[in-house]
């Protein structure tokens, strides 16, 4: 029996994979930062379900939470960092202490939650790391350019993490999902305080008050949690899992669009090699 710790489970993604997780009989440490919201988790799966107060900018809180669970279950299995949240603004609306909050949760908080658990899985020789990413690292959309931040970070460095530890048996995957019917453009949103006119037709279109993406995203929660268990069991788990229809198509453009980029700028690129003088 494999023990989950998924951060980020009173709603959303986060609480369709603790459900899935527990319902497969495995165990599950079911973190949010107000522990009460996935009480009802613990009580319908008495035996198996640990749920714990987080917040993952706080690094006490992830020591001692992480501490909890090897007391109580003998050791992390997978660990899912699935905590975040979106922020909107264009690139010079931005504040200060919105965007090191922001980088707090969405990156500095998992890279505190693996530090946390290698040592267990590298003592066990076994492990999975599983970072929750999102498609708006590879799409770049205008208005999300500190969100796209954080989680191109939190991939990047995922994908050095990965060569580390796989000749210690412990797997990384990152995941990619696109739109899904969660809270995440609606309670889970935040933006600048202040919006300037140069902007209205770029980021000023994805503000808030603006979006109507809210309660019509393609994406199931449900079928997200079993395609990422299924990834994480799978003998050839991927370094990248994308999720939702949509984020195949946006993924399949970009790479499209930089595949010819690259090849218009061929020439130029490779003629910066040093040659006979």
């Amino acid at each position: 029996m494999s023990t989950w710790f998924i951060t980020g489970c009173s709603t959303g993604l986060g609480r369709a994979l603790a459900e899935a997780v527990l319902d497969r009989g495995e165990n599950a440490v079911v973190t949010a930062r107000d522990a009460s919201t996935v009480q009802d988790l613990v009580k319908a799966y008495a035996d198996t379900a640990l749920a714990l107060s987080l917040d993952v900018s706080d690094n006490a809180q992830v020591a001692a939470c992480v501490q909890q669970a090897e007391r109580v279950f003998g050791g992390v299995d997978v660990l899912v960092n699935n905590a975040g949240y979106g922020y909107r603004a264009a690139v010079e609306e931005g504040e200060d202490s919105d965007v090191q909050r922001l980088f707090a949760t969405n990156f500095f908080g998992p890279v505190e939650l693996i530090k946390a658990v290698l040592p267990g899985m590298r003592a066990r020789r076994s492990g999975t790391i599983v970072n929750i990413s999102s498609i708006g690292a590879r799409a770049c959309p205008p208005g999300s350019g500190y969100y796209s931040a954080t989680k191109a970070a939190l991939e990047a460095m995922s994908g050095s993490l990965r060569k580390e530890v796989a000749p210690l048996g412990v797997k990384v995957l990152a995941v990619e999902p696109g739109a899904f019917r969660t809270d995440f453009s609606g309670r889970s949103l935040t933006q600048s305080a202040a919006a300037i006119a140069d902007y209205a037709e770029t980021a000023g279109r994805r503000r808030k008050e603006n979006d109507t993406v809210d309660g019509t995203q393609p994406g199931s929660p449900a079928k997200a949690a079993r395609a990422i268990i299924e990834a994480v069991a799978s003998p050839q788990t991927p370094s990248l899992l994308l999720l939702g229809s949509d984020a195949v198509k946006t993924a399949d453009d970009v790479l499209d669009a930089q595949r010819a980029e690259a090849d218009a700028w061929r020439s130029v690129s490779t003629g910066t090699d040093l040659g006979p003088v």
